[in-house]
């Protein structure tokens, strides 16, 4: 079983539309509406594949009740925490070109008890779990802490954590020793305060948040693939996408594919490119089912050439 923790979720509208056009009307070619949030996605991902998970979530108002219900219809159990600010709204317009724009609300500002409830609630309905996944933003009112003492919370129940933030929450939760956690280019570069323009500097960038304390880390590098770094070695891996469709909760699908493989070694790299290669060819943040699933065509290469040069580099 996978648990996720998602602090601050959200309802997410996605609008398909021929080009994005200041101070125009523009009319959709498609549109659809989801449960969101990174561990929502998480969540998502892994109902899809077949293996049962739970989402803990704080909501509130209407779009909370509507992020239950649709969570419920996918197949996710949800333990939802009652707050008293509304759960926030989130607009994504996909052109044409796969180009994507987003707009996130900021979300409710959760009270000091609120927060403690939901830490709790974590511990209580943890049960015995393979993973805890606590992803996304921090809303308002929780500290950049509050990541460090869910890990410490939950590895207390001997689940292990797969932590994926970004900024002062990870930096700050690193010391509390989650066992993996997973940044992409551009958050990995601001965690070590320098720009990564090779997959060496990528892999050293990683290492130095494994001696922080993080376990393991899956680095994404959008086009170039992902990296693993972790005490079975290296590992690079990429898989070919034919089309972009949309790129929103591509990253969470990829790590629902890595847990749902274990968390551990280049079997679980590997289901977590096809994952990510999958959902960037579905629309808005819709989650791959097997059926969409192409292993066959992931690539990964143990201990790749340091001096292989990302597309573009990662500035902090």
């Amino acid at each position: 079983m996978i648990l996720t923790v998602t602090p601050n979720p959200s309802l997410d509208r996605t609008y398909e539309v021929p080009s994005l056009e200041r101070g125009s009307v523009l009319r959709a070619t498609g549109d659809r509406v989801d449960p969101g949030g990174k561990g929502v996605n998480v969540s998502r991902a892994v109902a899809a594949a077949g293996v049962f998970t739970t989402a803990v979530l704080p909501l509130g108002g209407a779009p909370g009740a509507l992020i239950a219900e649709l969570l419920g219809m996918q197949g996710v159990d949800v333990t939802a925490v009652t707050v008293s600010g509304q759960t926030r709204s989130n607009i994504t317009l996909v052109e044409r070109d796969g180009t994507v724009t987003k707009i996130n609300a900021l979300g409710p500002e959760l009270t000091a008890e609120e927060s403690a409830l939901l830490l709790e609630t974590v511990r209580t309905v943890a049960g015995h779990p393979d993973w805890i996944a606590a992803c996304g933003s921090l809303p308002r009112g929780l500290p950049p802490e509050w990541y460090a003492d869910l890990v410490a919370r939950a590895r207390e129940t001997g689940a292990r954590v797969a932590l994926d933030t970004s900024g002062p929450a990870l930096t700050a939760a690193l010391p509390a020793r989650p066992d993996l956690v997973k940044p992409n280019a551009t958050e990995l570069a601001r965690a070590v305060g320098r720009p990564l323009a090779t997959l060496g500097e990528v892999t050293r960038a990683a290492q130095e948040l494994r001696s922080r304390g993080a376990g393991a880390v899956l680095a994404s590098l959008g086009a170039d693939g992902q990296l693993l770094v972790s005490a079975e070695g290296v590992f690079h891996g990429t898989a070919p996408v034919a089309a972009v469709r949309s790129d929103v909760g591509a990253g969470d699908a990829s790590l629902a594919g890595f847990l749902i493989a274990g968390g551990t070694g280049p079997k679980a790299l590997a289901s977590a490119l096809a994952h990510g290669a999958a959902a960037v060819q579905l629309p808005g943040s819709a989650m791959p089912t097997p059926a969409d699933l192409h292993p066959e065509a992931v690539h990964i290469t143990e201990n790749p050439p340091a001096a292989l040069r990302l597309s573009a580099p990662a500035l902090p």
